[in-house]
């Protein structure tokens, strides 16, 4: 029985033309060895799987080959290639620095570097991973990299080009290799696929080659193993299914409901993808991406950016053009902030369906964005009640309310304690036009031809804060309230004028952190400096004081005053508020002291620690 060969080493590359995915660097190459124009170290680095040790393999042949190609490939027949093919080449020597990385190891190659090549012009020395070297090992090889022989040529390659040190990458020619895309993977699983006599679907194939994630080794390999699992005949489902992928139809159906507002399918569809075994955050993750590429099939510019097969590409077009963008936006915003906080948050699922809510409710009102801000995030009602449910029962109160404007005080107040009817605001605003508004007010009301004794009622200061529709007019402190019911009563609404209510230092400052805590992101400076800050009224008045440090925070509170002045108004209820702001005085900073400030402060309390430092010449730092 032949032994099996794996397809990442039984297609392993052996030609620059048979590298697939870095056409400029092979060209590169296959040029300086044209022209005699070789250096003495290269530095290949990049991602896995990409070529890096491969091309260094091809190099090293193709500048021993004794009789090279016009086209600047090696001949494999001369005797230098044909030991190289059968590994059998001593011009040749590969070290993997992961395990070798001593400076005994290091040494022992700078004393094979001075043997000349006994066939061919020159002795490749391959080293791998070698930013695993360690920095004894790198200062061993400086001297040696910098001035080798003639005859000695040095490929480094390595994933992680950032540990390397500066005095190394300024020895070598540095080239840099991309990640394979997708189009070119699928190219290729398709040519060994061919080899292999293998079936295959292009968009399996295409979901192998966004498995790798542009590593040719890797794609090579998921390859083998679904060869494995599905006998040779590779489908789109067997490879979702092997490779455990989320299948494109849960994220179409899932689009499918957002834009119809049916939020009970989207969770439902979000509950049975869970129940296969897939994670929230893979989920998430594949959610953004497809509305990544919705956006991108929108509009055949950026077609080309779209990595998936032909006939999922044509269901991309015809999804896209249902989608308004105001709609891809916000959604693709809601999905990022959802993967931002999947780790932190305790109940991963509730976060999810949270945010499909929010999605399948974007198109509800159908607003468009505007300034680039992130979607509201809000959620509205999702199960609606018959309007039969909805409608209160309110058909006898404004009769039995009207009958008792007619009684006696006593009466009135018989009834309401009795509970046999409550007191409606319409009555109270028509029987008694005097009285103090308070919300939950039982007392009893004089009929209009009763005459009662006026009575002066002390002005009460309720706090605003959060209880702002509770608070004691000051203009006004006998609010009159407007009559609601106006087919009943028959009595013209009249529209009264907005009051100003009491506030404290208390109210004003919750209500200054509460602007700070809306500021957004881009503000974020000036949202610390105001919550760091304590606004103080001055005087019991309505005219309120900020104090800063500097000019220049003075200058910005002073342009914010005429947005923070209306927000606080609004909030406060109360059109005279004033804002005015105020550098502090020297006196009033308290600014940290350093070491040196500090000896002076107590230097000049006390003399003799001058002379004590002049005395042994000490120095302050």
């Amino acid at each position: 029985m032949e032994n099996y060969i794996v397809s990442a080493r039984k297609y392993r590359p052996s030609t620059f033309e048979s590298v697939v995915g870095q056409r400029a660097l092979t060209t590169t190459l296959k040029n300086a060895i044209a022209t005699q124009k070789l250096a003495h170290a290269y530095l290949f680095c990049g991602p896995r799987g990409v070529g890096k040790t491969t091309c260094a393999r091809i190099f090293a042949k193709t500048i021993n080959c004794m009789t090279p190609t016009a086209d600047g490939e090696a001949c494999n027949q001369c005797e230098s290639c044909v030991a190289f093919n059968e590994q059998r080449s001593y011009n040749i020597h590969e070290l993997d620095a992961a395990s070798n990385n001593s400076v005994d190891d290091i040494r022992q190659l700078v004393e094979q570097v001075r043997i000349p090549p006994q066939i061919g012009k020159y002795k490749v020395y391959i080293i791998d991973e070698v930013h695993m070297l360690s920095a004894s090992a790198f200062n061993a090889f400086l001297k040696t990299l910098e001035e080798p022989p003639r005859h000695a040529i040095f490929i480094l390659a390595t994933t992680e080009k950032h540990k390397i040190l500066p005095t190394i990458l300024s020895r070598c020619q540095i080239y840099d290799f991309n990640r394979i895309s997708v189009e070119d993977t699928v190219n290729h699983l398709s040519y060994v696929a061919s080899k292999e006599g293998i079936t295959a679907e292009p968009e399996a194939l295409n979901v192998i080659a966004m498995k790798a994630d542009g590593g040719m080794r890797d794609a090579l390999s998921i390859f083998d193993q679904v060869v494995s699992f599905t006998g040779g005949n590779i489908t789109y489902k067997s490879v979702i299914d092997n490779l455990n992928v989320l299948d494109y139809e849960y994220y179409f159906r899932l689009t499918d409901c957002f834009l119809e507002n049916k939020v009970s399918d989207a969770l439902l569809l979000f509950n049975d993808i869970l129940n296969k075994g897939f994670d929230g955050s893979h989920f998430i993750t594949g959610l953004s991406s497809h509305f990544r590429d919705l956006l991108v099939g929108k509009d055949p510019v950026t077609l080309p950016l779209l990595e998936v097969g032909a006939s999922i590409r044509q269901r991309y077009q015809e999804q896209a053009q249902k989608c308004p963008l105001s709609f891809l936006y916000r959604a693709m915003k809601l999905c990022n902030e959802c993967d931002l906080n999947y780790r932190i948050s305790k109940n991963k699922r509730l976060l999810v369906e949270l945010t499909l809510i929010q999605v399948a409710q974007l198109t509800i009102e159908g607003d468009d964005v505007s300034g680039g801000r992130g979607p509201a995030k809000t959620i509205k009602p999702i199960f609606t009640q018959p309007a039969a449910v909805q409608q209160p029962q309110v058909a006898s109160a404004p009769q039995v309310q009207l009958a008792s404007l007619h009684s006696s005080p006593s009466s009135v107040t018989t009834q309401a304690a009795n509970g046999t009817t409550a007191r409606h605001p319409q009555a109270s605003a028509t029987a008694q036009p005097g009285a103090l508004a308070s919300s939950g007010s039982a007392s009893s009301a004089p009929s209009q031809g009763a005459k009662v004794a006026p009575t002066v009622k002390e002005e009460r200061k309720i706090p605003v804060m959060k209880m702002s529709s509770l608070g004691v007019s000051i203009k006004n402190p006998q609010r009159d309230q407007t009559t609601q019911n106006t087919a009943a009563t028959h009595v013209p609404k009249v529209q009264q004028p907005e009051e100003d209510f009491i506030f404290n230092d208390r109210d004003l400052n919750y209500y200054w952190q509460e602007y700070a805590g809306q500021l957004p992101k881009e503000q974020d400076a000036l949202t610390k400096r105001m919550q760091m800050l304590r606004p103080v009224l001055l005087n019991n008045s309505t005219t309120f004081e900020v104090v800063v440090d500097n000019e220049f925070a003075a200058k910005d509170f002073t342009a914010l005053i005429p947005e923070l002045q209306g927000y606080l108004r609004s909030r406060l209820k109360n059109s005279k508020v004033v804002m005015t702001v105020r550098v502090s005085e020297a006196t009033e900073t308290i600014r940290p002291v350093g070491r040196v400030e500090r000896f002076q402060m107590m230097a000049q309390k006390n003399q003799a620690l001058m002379q004590l430092k002049d005395v042994f010449g000490l120095e302050l730092y």
